[in-house]
């Protein structure tokens, strides 16, 4: 009897001693092969210290749910939990602003106000299709801030699966940007150059307002390089990054000289160039057309030297969007959306975090980047589909074009580099060269700094309608949002090694999906799989049990 009592005691003592151990170690396991629920370490840094409630209210919700967004509606608890798991001050919170009829106009009308625009659905269950409206964003609220999250990355031309799928894979960023605006103060700033002719400010407005929640802007001139070269670089030495959006006045040695000694102090930088002279908007004239020419913008041994060529040629498409023209006379005139290759569509084929899960994004009139060998990494960022051609220059430009058929053979030339990453240690444009005028403490060789060249200063031009800036990338004549400010935004904060919130983009996660039109076509045979069959099974086994049973015991 003592020896069984002990038993119970030490086994009682294991009992007790494991769950005071538990109470003390929490401790999750993320069995998934793509590691889909464990958050990245830049987003574990962003939340790990807030000591205040993060309040997040996701409208994702509704009873008449597609398959598809039901997913997306879990991954995002999940995700919120996994947050939640590295500090409980986040609290989240499913709304469903359709639930009630006698209030759905209203809070449709005051959702749109916030700038949480609608989403259609296409609802396909038995073989009927239905269509319905869901509000995929989430708003965070923190000491009186409110960040908007969205929950869809919208791609030309996918499915909703594939539309779910890419959501779901940007989930974590989405939410690690939105908790990071909320709880980390700015830090960076950024210099948008003037003087040069650039983009005047209403056609960069969209996007200077965008990276102005992450980052201290300010215009910048060189104009004082005439004057007192030091102060100026001094000035220009305080930013972090340097932005010209389309010049098109040629650059002064003096002003290279500068450029050049603050990319050898480790300046970052984002050029947007032309190497063409030509707008889309110049053909929209009684004839129709305008010429192209090659502009000098005197840069041309500032980019070789560090490593690229923008060449004076035009890139021409058949994988383009499209042009709006009237077409028509007076009254009976309508707009349609004609071929036009001079608005190359273009994508990547690596995963780079900038890059990576990126929509399409849209140029106009691009021209092509050459590589050159040296010591500097180069990562191709952006370039065109296979179907593409170079077109020199001078050269007329018709809007005729649009009623030609292309010739497809012609587009033989192959993906054409429109954008590209320049990483390591450069070498100075000046070195063994007469200077313009001499600069105190200056270097040949960088530190390691960063650079990215897109051949296309209109990437970052916005549209204007009624003296209003639209937003970037969206074509408020075809409905299409292209990745022109995701891009961008992707290009700024890689640059400027931003919380390594871009380095999260890089997460890969598959998606299964149930095929809709297999469930439909198979319906009856998987409903007498699961129901009948269990039954048939069951009585068969009961009649046979029954019979043997009777056998056995039968006098």
């Amino acid at each position: 009897m003592n020896k069984k009592l002990k038993y119970i005691v030490i086994f009682t003592s294991i009992i007790i001693a494991v769950n005071f151990i538990s109470s003390k170690i929490y401790k999750r396991f993320d069995l998934t092969a793509d590691k889909r629920y464990t958050l990245s370490q830049s987003a574990t840094n962003i939340i790990k210290d807030i000591n205040a409630p993060i309040v997040v209210d996701i409208f994702l919700k509704g009873t008449d749910f597609p398959s598809e967004f039901k997913r997306l509606q879990q991954e995002t608890k999940q995700l919120l939990e996994e947050f939640i798991a590295v500090n409980n001050n986040i609290i989240f919170n499913f709304i469903d602003p359709l639930e009630d009829d006698a209030t759905r106009e209203r809070n449709i009308e005051q959702l749109i106000q916030r700038g949480l625009t609608p989403m259609q659905l296409y609802v396909e269950e038995s073989g009927k299709a239905t269509q319905g409206i869901i509000f995929p964003w989430a708003l965070a609220s923190y000491n009186e801030q409110t960040e908007i999250i969205p929950l869809v990355k919208n791609k030309i031309g996918a499915s909703q699966q594939e539309l779910v799928s890419s959501s779901v894979q940007h989930l974590e960023y989405a939410f690690a940007d939105g908790f990071s605006k909320l709880t980390k103060p700015k830090k960076h700033k950024i210099a948008v150059l003037k003087g040069n002719k650039q983009l005047k400010d209403i056609y960069i407005a969209d996007f200077i307002k965008k990276i102005g929640t992450y980052y201290f802007i300010a215009p910048f001139t060189l104009d004082s390089v005439l004057t007192n070269p030091q102060k100026t670089l001094a000035n220009l030495k305080t930013f972090d990054l340097i932005i010209s959006a389309k010049p098109t006045e040629a650059f002064t040695e003096a002003e290279k000289l500068v450029l050049d000694q603050y990319t050898m102090n480790g300046g970052k930088s984002l050029w947007l160039i032309d190497a063409v002279s030509i707008d889309k908007d110049s053909l929209y004239n009684d004839q129709g057309k305008n010429y192209a020419i090659a502009r000098d913008l005197n840069l041309t041994d500032f980019f070789f030297k560090y490593g690229v060529r923008i060449n004076p040629t035009i890139v021409s498409t058949l994988y383009s969007a499209p042009i709006t023209l009237a077409i028509g006379s007076g009254s009976e005139s309508q707009f349609e959306h004609l071929k036009w290759p001079y608005s190359p569509l273009a994508n990547s084929n690596n995963n780079h975090p900038i890059v990576n899960n990126l929509n399409l994004v849209k140029f106009d009139f691009a021209n092509p980047i050459d590589t050159l060998k040296n010591n500097i990494k180069k990562t191709i960022l952006l370039e065109t589909a296979q179907l593409s051609k170079l077109e020199g220059t001078p050269r007329e430009i018709n809007l005729n074009i649009v009623t030609k058929e292309q010739d497809p053979t012609l587009f033989n030339k192959g993906n054409q580099t429109l954008a590209v990453l320049l990483e390591g240690q450069f070498n100075s444009v000046y070195t063994n060269r007469i200077k313009p005028f001499n600069l105190k403490n200056e270097k040949n060789k960088s530190n390691h700094t960063k650079m990215i060249v897109v051949a296309d200063g209109d990437i970052i031009k916005n549209d204007v309608h009624k003296n209003l800036p639209q937003e970037l990338g969206f074509d408020r004549w075809t409905g299409q949002m292209y990745g022109n400010k995701e891009f961008l935004l992707n290009a700024v904060n890689y640059l400027l090694d931003d919380n390594g919130l871009i380095n999260i983009r890089t997460k890969e996660i598959a998606v299964a999906f149930l095929n809709q039109q297999k469930i439909t076509a198979e319906k009856t045979k998987w409903q007498f799989i699961n129901i009948l069959l269990p039954l048939v099974v069951l009585s068969i086994f009961g009649f046979a049990f029954n019979y043997f049973l009777k056998k056995k015991y039968a006098l």
